[in-house]
């Protein structure tokens, strides 16, 4: 069993091993979360000259999991992907084995955002595409921007109110987010 979380890891050191196309990916996703990223790799895909990253072009050694938050081993060489995975666990760092999800501490979920919501699924298998498949479905349901925002604004205006009349302007949006989400209503709940 995984623990589902959403982690703030700006400014943070991060290290991906390995050059190729999964490597530039986890690189860049790691980017946008706010990562500072060291990239180690004899070769690297041409991609990476575009990205704000530090580079070492040479091979992996142990050395270079020190002092870093999260590793991503993303070679083409599973032997090179299990060493650099004991490593980042020897040191506690996360890691990702990019080639055995099941071998690393850290999964990439399939994510979409949209005004501040951002929905994650992991198959908890080895199913990317079925992950995949239903972060699209639930980015159709996400809201516009404009209408999440709405929706933050009526509640913290409700959180200002005395009790009951919190409590009814909180059903009231509740019913109202359900609603615009083809939900049923529903009595109770968290605000």
């Amino acid at each position: 069993m995984s623990l589902a979380a959403f982690l703030d890891l700006r400014g943070e050191a991060a290290l991906v091993v390995g050059g190729g196309p999964v490597a530039l990916r986890r690189t860049r996703t790691l980017l946008e979360a706010g990562l500072h990223v060291t990239v180690v790799a004899p070769e690297l895909h041409p991609d990476f000259a575009a990205l704000p990253v530090q580079v070492e072009r040479r091979p992996y050694t142990p050395a270079d999991v020190r002092g870093v938050r999260l590793v991503v081993a993303a070679t083409d060489r599973a032997e090179v992907n299990d060493a650099v995975t004991a490593d980042a666990r020897a040191v506690g760092a996360l890691v990702n084995h990019a080639g055995d999800a099941a071998r690393g501490t850290l999964r990439f979920p399939a994510l979409v955002r949209r005004g501040g919501v951002q929905v994650a699924v992991s198959s908890g298998r080895e199913l990317p595409l079925l992950a995949q498949a239903l972060v699209e479905r639930a980015g159709a349901l996400l809201p516009q921007e404009g209408t999440v925002k709405a929706w933050a604004a009526r509640r913290e205006r409700a959180l200002t109110l005395a009790p009951a009349e919190r409590e009814h302007e909180l059903a009231g949006l509740r019913a109202d987010i359900r609603a615009a989400l083809g939900l049923p209503a529903q009595v109770g709940g968290a605000a």
